[in-house]
């Protein structure tokens, strides 16, 4: 079994409202699973369900080959975008009390609390209000209450909110390193960046339904369409220009260098490779800028979300 959890053709309404139409997914297991969508589009409908605050219309959901059971909320830890500590409560307090509703014992959760307060430098904070935190401050208490149990699937819905650059880093790491420990992350986020990042596979949840999912790394290759950023040093810029756009599909290209080169994006002919056209360039001209454009992450959000309201 390489799947932790699977989703087969789920669907859930709300009266009229149909928020999942027969979404299926496969999350394998010790991966990063990137779960995208625009607002509205159902993601937070489809973590509910996991976590069994709520229950699918039809389909269902397996958690290690069985269908998913009372008894798997222990092995699932949530952080959700809508905080939920209690303010006027001591941090110390309130985190060994979330501690013992996930199962764990007193002294068991004192000492994981002591480990993880230690590693997140936030150890003085104890016998604080809650109030009394930032809400970044306030945030790294409840990445600590959402893994202290160690659980077998981590789901993070916009785990970054409320944090500088430099804790956003630090629980980033914290992140792989749990990964890397065997715990398997369903990655909920609107930040581009951070999917890059961290994330293995993606699905990508569009009114109510899945339009795209697979490995992260495949799903790049399949969008490249050939295309270069080039950046050539030539005494007659125009007529190079010329002489390329008769040859290749041409544009203009905006990318930062120390020079005044031709900056250029040119796409090839079926069938044309990178050293061809490297050594053509060389040819014409001194190469001073020559990389392959990899769609991001956010391009092929945007380019498939726009794709499928085109085609309705």
């Amino acid at each position: 079994m390489n799947n932790l959890l699977e989703a087969k053709d789920v669907v859930k309404k709300f009266g009229a409202f149909t928020a999942l139409n027969k979404v299926s997914l496969e999350i394998p297991k010790e991966s990063i699973f990137g779960l995208l969508g625009p607002n509205g589009a159902g993601k937070t409908t489809l973590i509910r369900i996991i976590n069994q605050i709520t229950y699918p219309d039809q389909g269902n959901v397996l958690f290690e080959g069985e269908p998913l059971q009372p008894k798997h909320i222990a092995m699932i830890g949530y952080l959700p975008e809508e905080r939920g500590l209690y303010k006027s409560m001591k941090v110390g307090e309130q985190a060994l009390y979330l501690a013992q509703l996930k199962g764990l014992h007193k002294q068991e959760a004192k000492k994981r609390l002591k480990y993880w307060f230690e590693r997140l430098e936030i150890g003085d904070w104890w016998g604080k209000k809650v109030q009394e935190l930032s809400k970044g401050m306030a945030q790294k208490i409840q990445f600590v209450v959402t893994v202290l149990h160690q659980p077998k699937l981590l789901i993070f819905d916009e785990p970054f909110s409320g944090f500088d650059p430099i804790n956003a880093n630090l629980i980033k790491e914290e992140i792989l390193e749990l990964r890397k420990q065997g715990s398997t992350v369903i990655f909920s986020t609107h930040r581009m960046e951070s999917v890059e990042e961290l994330c293995d596979h993606i699905a990508l949840i569009h009114k109510s339904r899945k339009i795209l999912d697979g490995n992260l790394i495949d799903i790049k290759k399949a969008y490249k369409n050939n295309t270069y950023e080039v950046g050539l040093e030539s005494n007659d810029k125009h007529e190079l220009k010329k002489e390329l756009s008769s040859k290749f599909k041409v544009e203009d290209a905006d990318f930062k260098t120390v020079g005044d080169e031709l900056k250029l994006k040119i796409q090839l002919n079926d069938g044309g490779t990178a050293n061809d056209l490297l050594s053509y360039l060389a040819d014409k001209a001194s190469v001073s800028h020559f990389i392959e454009m990899i769609p991001s992450a956010s391009d092929i959000f945007i380019q498939t979300v726009n794709k499928n309201d085109i085609n309705g």
